[in-house]
């Protein structure tokens, strides 16, 4: 008898779903779009269809549980989505019990970042380090941590959002209602904001001319390459990003002294550019040398989420 887990990514705008082996190989993966604006009666008939089309066909292949990341607030235990920012209509929905009559096996739910970190920890940049940290930078800084070999969920699940870490006290107010949060002060769209400050403050950029004049189209993409091309300002703007997040790292050193800190999402595109100052601010402001871990890229990519779905169904 063959052993299989199915894995489900629920994002906003996509459904992914993958059947997996437990040294996790993706033996076959469908995409299916969200349509997240039709409620969540339609969006989870989708999910009932995606993992349909995974379910293996052979009688010697035993599925034996079901993964889910899904974006929080969510109960893992409970199985049950509270609310979700990109999904309408979304509260309070049981999915985990939803999946389970369905197919008559366990099923698993965990909050996006959280399974990403199990799966940096499992399969990728993570493996062997017992104690870790995982970022994703990205439009948001998400956050999950792995400590002594066990995912990290507080009280109610709703642990560990790294990315509302206080990095400025008289900073942006973020969208979480804090002040000066890393997300809100180095997070993509911070980055950009922070650029078009500087512009209309009168500050020359070569940003101007990759926008063509429109600042509205300023992203933290057009802030990279900005500064790959050697743009001071840009440079400038990243740097800053950078030492914010390279602080917000110290709080997560100091609190859960990891060996390892796994950095994705999309602005670790931007390389050296961001991930220097980052390395950099650390050991200037880390109570001691001995709380210093490694600060390394992710692995994992795109299927992050998929894979750590995919970790979460093998062991909970």
């Amino acid at each position: 008898m063959i052993d299989g887990y199915i894995a489900v990514d629920l994002g906003g705008t996509n459904i992914r779903a993958a059947r997996g082996t437990q040294d996790g190989q993706i033996l076959v993966r469908v995409n299916f779009l969200t349509q997240a604006a039709q409620g969540p009666e339609a969006v989870i008939k989708r999910i009932v269809a995606a993992i349909h089309q995974v379910w293996p066909g052979d009688t010697n292949e035993r599925v034996h549980a079901i993964g889910l990341s899904a974006p929080g607030p969510l109960d893992p235990w409970k199985g049950v989505i509270f609310n979700a920012p990109n999904l309408p209509g979304w509260s309070y929905v049981p999915l985990a019990d939803i999946l389970t009559k369905e197919f008559n096996v366990p099923t698993r739910l965990g909050n996006d970042a959280n399974v990403a970190a199990l799966a940096e920890y499992r399969f990728g940049a993570g493996r062997g380090h017992d104690n870790m940290v995982y970022l994703t930078l990205s439009t948001g800084i998400g956050s999950g941590v792995i400590n002594d070999g066990k995912l990290v969920l507080g009280a109610k699940g709703l642990a560990v959002e790294l990315g509302h870490t206080c990095v400025d006290l008289n900073g942006p107010r973020c969208n979480c209602g804090n002040i000066g949060c890393v997300e809100a002060v180095a997070a993509g769209p911070a980055i950009a904001r922070n650029a078009v400050n500087c512009i209309k403050a009168g500050e020359r950029s070569a940003i101007l001319d990759l926008v063509k004049g429109d600042l509205s189209q300023v992203s933290a993409a057009t802030v990279g390459q900005a500064a790959q091309a050697g743009d001071p300002l840009a440079i400038s703007v990243i740097q800053d990003a950078g030492h914010a997040i390279g602080a917000a790292i110290v709080s997560a050193l100091h609190t859960f002294n990891p060996s390892r800190v796994v950095c994705g999402g999309g602005l670790t595109k931007m390389g050296d550019l961001l991930m220097r100052p980052i390395r950099e601010t650390v050991p200037q402001r880390v109570m001691n040398p001995d709380f210093i871990a490694d600060i390394v890229l992710a692995e994992l990519g795109d299927d992050v989420a998929l894979l750590g779905a995919l970790a979460l169904a093998i062991e909970p």
